[in-house]
C-alpha cells in the first residue's frame, strides 16, 4: 500500500477504497431498552430472496476533504436480475467517481472475483487516468469502507423495515448523511490503522 500512496502523491492523485456489501429485510440484533419482564420483539416484514446490494467508495487527497460515493442496487427475487454488483456495474461505479473527484485515482481493493476477473482487467486497462493495487488477503480491517458498512448497519440494527424500498429509501438517506460529515470519513480511515494523504 505505500507503493500506491507515492504513486498518488506524485500523480495527485485520490487514493480510493472500494468494497461492497449487503442488507437484507432482516434486521441485525442488537441490545436495546425495554422495561423489566418485556422481550422485546421484532417483527420482520416480507419473504427471503431480496436484497440490497451497497459498493461504495471512500477517496482520500491530500488538501481536500474526503468523499464518499456510493452505489445501491435492488435484488427483488426475480429470476434473471443481477443479485449483486457485476464488472459492468464496477466500472460505471469508477467512472462516476472520476467525475466527481476530478483527478486521476489510484485504487485499492480486496482479492473479489470480479475484481480479478479478465473482463474486469480489460476494463481497468481501457482507464489510463486509474490505478488498482489489491488490499492483502484476510485483511478487512484495513479497507475503510468496511467501517462504513459496519457504522451504516449499527445505525440500522433492530429496524424493521416494511418492504424493500424502505430499507432502500434509509440506507440511502443513512449515507446521505455521511456524505456531508468528512470527519467520518477521517474516522473510517483512522479505525483501519492507516495515516491521511
Amino acid at each position: 500500500m505505500a507503493s500506491g500512496k507515492r504513486v498518488a502523491r506524485r500523480l495527485g492523485a485520490w487514493i480510493c477504497f472500494a468494497d461492497e456489501s449487503g442488507i437484507s429485510l432482516r434486521p441485525a440484533r442488537t441490545r436495546t431498552w425495554a422495561r423489566r419482564g418485556n422481550t422485546p420483539i421484532v417483527t420482520v416484514a416480507g419473504r427471503g430472496g431480496r436484497k440490497l446490494s451497497l459498493a461504495g467508495i471512500v477517496a482520500y487527497r491530500a488538501d481536500h476533504r474526503p468523499r464518499i460515493i456510493y452505489r445501491t442496487m435492488l435484488h427483488r427475487g426475480r429470476k434473471g436480475e443481477p443479485k449483486g454488483f457485476r464488472e459492468d456495474h464496477f466500472a460505471d461505479l469508477l467512472d462516476d467517481a472520476h467525475q466527481q473527484l476530478h483527478g486521476p485515482i489510484v485504487l485499492l481493493w480486496d482479492g473479489l472475483p470480479a475484481h480479478k476477473s479478465a473482463k474486469m482487467r480489460a476494463l481497468i486497462t481501457a482507464r489510463p487516468r486509474l490505478r488498482v493495487y489489491r488490499l492483502p488477503s484476510y485483511a478487512p480491517e484495513l479497507n475503510p469502507v468496511e467501517n462504513m458498512w459496519s457504522s451504516l448497519k449499527r445505525s440500522m440494527a433492530n429496524l424493521a423495515a416494511g418492504s424493500i424500498d424502505d430499507l432502500l429509501r434509509i440506507a440511502k438517506n443513512r449515507l446521505k448523511r455521511m456524505q456531508y460529515r468528512p470527519t467520518l470519513a477521517y474516522g473510517f480511515l483512522a479505525t483501519s490503522g492507516l495515516a491521511p494523504p
